[in-house]
């Protein structure tokens, strides 16, 4: 046995260090070189983006991913004139040559937890890394009618600033009869309201058909977890939810919607950016991808049906642009306020929507009053061990009277070794004299983890624990522990590659998950037995990436679990001890024997 474990240490050993090395010679240089093409791809994009058109053959109209208009941000025509944006939670400009809004900061958010760090940019013009901008139009039935494009110098006052209480009115006469016009408000928030109006001098009718569209070139850098959408999103009426990743999308190939009410748009992981079109009027909504030289290109548009202006008359058509970070309750309030279906939605609550969204109401009440996220997650991780007592005590009190029967279990094995069908037999006699039930020691455990996995994922995907600080080293529980055990946890001078980084709060939990794994019965299989031996090291290495607020969370209910099953195992009379049986114990054990 001595040799099968030096084996299975040696092969352990170079397992990993065969993992490390081919992250180090191959992954990270993979991932450099990708990253610098991405660039230069960004800065070569070409600056077009397809306009909804309608179609011919219907009265009311759908996008076409071909044939399209093609219109060009200002940026790429040379220097426009800017109008500022300046809000207590934005800054930023709006295109005056095109009417672009593609020039927006978040003032509460930075990239880092740095002071100097610079604030999130969510949208940005052509001339930038990566471009990622939001547009509003007209498509004319007739093609000979002019209508805004990509080169249109709207008009605006000399003094103009769009704020909270100033709106922002852009004019443009195309020189033809139509006078257009563009009256953008903003909320205190993320909320701007753009409505489009257009008069008619001539002599005849005109029949126009408003757009929206959001286009962004390159896929951004996602998170790659399978349990979150980062992509382009929408709600329909008959459809619901849908979300499409960026590389679901084939090339010139447009994922159609019809739809009364609804949203769509594109969401990052705490950002998003969605066009809400006016509700209950019906809209065509398309997402579409496009190969252009050196880069994909992204677009989530609508196209609301025709509005035909009379002569002398006048049409306004009001719809919303919502650009920000993805609050739980601003996005609730905007649902009642502009009356947006399942705007909540936005983000992505996973399966078990009916545990997540409850559980992050939860957190966020605890967190009103304490004031901290991190201390709001170990309360509602005790009142959610609460709420689970009675089915963990069934399952302690199973484990604890299997674990007082294992000396019973080895004596079976012994008297038996050569017939595993004979133990079987055995052993199931065994816990019916005893009355015990091993599945009882499980059920229970299962019952549980639809609520864990919905605290995980609240906690991964909702913005309020982003740069939230909890206590000592950990200053963002959205983010791995910063410290390494490599470096001495700091001691030493010296940077440590992100894939050592194995820090205090993932070595704690390492430690109870070990204990509790110590307390429970072991597998009657050698073999088993030493892969549950290697699952804390494991866990631990893997967790250590994860953000600290799992990782603290994980540790926190591994301790809570540890005393609960500590306090009946005592009741049932069995020993807890934890050291038993350890290799490196076992000699010390057998001298003290001897003696």
């Amino acid at each position: 046995m001595g040799d099968n474990n030096r084996n299975f240490i040696l092969a352990a050993t170079l397992s990993v260090l065969v993992l490390i090395l081919w992250q180090y010679f191959y992954v990270l240089p993979r991932m450099e070189q990708e990253q610098a093409l991405q660039q230069q791809r960004e800065q070569t994009s070409q600056a077009t983006l397809a306009q909804p058109t309608p179609s011919d053959d219907v009265a009311t109209p759908t996008p076409q991913a071909s044939g399209a208009e093609a219109a060009t941000p200002a940026s790429s025509a040379g220097v426009s004139p800017r109008v500022a944006i300046d809000t207590p939670r934005l800054r930023g400009s709006i295109a005056l040559r095109g009417g672009y809004f593609d020039d927006l900061y978040l003032k509460d958010y930075s990239e880092t937890l740095d002071p100097d760090s610079s604030q999130i940019r969510l949208l940005a013009p052509l001339n930038s890394l990566k471009p990622y901008f939001v547009a509003f139009g007209w498509t004319p039935r007739d093609s000979a009618v002019a209508t805004p494009d990509a080169e249109t110098l709207w008009r605006a006052p000399g003094d103009a600033t769009l704020t909270i209480e100033s709106p922002l009115r852009l004019t443009w006469d195309n020189g033809e009869g139509l006078v257009f016009e563009r009256t953008i408000t903003i909320d205190e928030n993320f909320m701007f309201t753009v409505t489009q109006s257009v008069t008619n001098n001539n002599d005849s009718s005109v029949e126009l058909f408003p757009y929206g569209l959001i286009t962004r070139h390159g896929a951004p850098e996602i998170s790659g977890f399978f349990i979150l959408h980062e992509g382009l999103i929408g709600i329909f009426d008959e459809e619901g939810l849908q979300e499409i990743d960026y590389d679901d999308l084939e090339d010139g190939i447009a994922t159609k919607y019809r739809s009364d009410n609804g949203w769509l748009g594109i969401t990052d992981k705490y950002w998003g950016t969605v066009l809400v079109p006016s509700q209950g009027g019906g809209f065509d909504a398309r997402f579409f991808r496009e190969n252009r030289p050196g880069v994909d290109v992204y677009q989530s548009d609508y196209l609301l049906g025709g509005v035909t202006v009379e002569p002398g008359a006048r049409a306004s058509v009001e719809n919303q642009l919502f650009a920000g970070a993805k609050q739980v309750a601003l996005l609730d309030s905007y649902e009642q306020a502009f009356n947006v279906p399942q705007f909540d939605l936005l983000i992505d609550w996973g399966w078990f929507y009916f545990l997540t969204k409850p559980l992050f109401l939860f957190l966020d009440y605890f967190y009103n009053l304490v004031g901290n996220f991190g201390v709001s997650i170990l309360l509602v991780t005790v009142c959610i061990k609460l709420a689970f007592f009675p089915l963990a005590n069934k399952s302690y009190v199973a484990m604890s009277r299997m674990k007082k029967l294992q000396p019973e279990m080895v004596k079976l094995r012994e008297r038996f070794p050569d017939d595993k069908m004979r133990q079987q037999q055995e052993l199931m006699a065994l816990y019916k004299r005893e009355k015990v039930n091993p599945m009882q020691g499980c059920l229970p455990v299962l019952v549980q983890i639809p609520v864990f996995f919905a605290l995980y994922k609240v906690l991964f995907v909702t913005i309020e624990m982003r740069h939230a600080p909890f206590y000592g080293w950990v200053q963002d529980l959205s983010a791995p522990d910063p410290t390494s055990i490599f470096n001495l946890f700091g001691l030493l001078p010296f940077e440590v590659p992100a894939f050592l980084l194995i820090g205090i709060w993932p070595l704690i939990m390492g430690v109870t998950m070990w204990a509790q794994m110590r307390m429970n019965p072991a597998p009657s299989d050698p073999i088993q037995q030493k892969i549950f031996a290697w699952m804390p090291v494991l866990f631990t290495v893997l967790l250590a990436g994860f953000p600290a607020g799992l990782v603290i969370y994980w540790a926190w209910n591994n301790f809570l679990s540890i005393l609960q099953q500590g306090v009946i195992m005592r009741r049932q009379g069995v020993p807890i001890a934890l050291f038993d049986n350890l290799p490196f114990l076992s000699k010390n054990k057998s001298d003290k024997t001897h003696e």
